[in-house]
């Protein structure tokens, strides 16, 4: 997926890498993202690793990481 360099301000999205970089990536789509890109991480990570990174996350604000976590309590 080519991401859009406003989610990524600080970045080059170009350059990023999806495995390397897949904390960010899921941190800034949850926050920030397009209804495209949240479904785009859907398919591309497994659900447990995206709840993994939302209860870990220290860059998340505290509404989306209250919202993430109840929509992925099943999953």
């Amino acid at each position: 997926m080519k991401f859009r360099q406003s989610l990524f301000w600080e970045r080059d999205s170009n350059t990023m890498d999806t495995f390397k970089d897949s904390r960010y990536i899921i941190e800034r789509i949850l926050e920030w993202g397009k209804d495209e890109e949240v479904k785009w991480l859907y398919n591309f990570y497994r659900p447990f690793f995206i709840k993994t990174v939302v209860s870990l996350s220290d860059s998340l604000s505290p509404k989306t990481k209250n919202s993430w976590t109840l929509l992925l309590q099943d999953k």
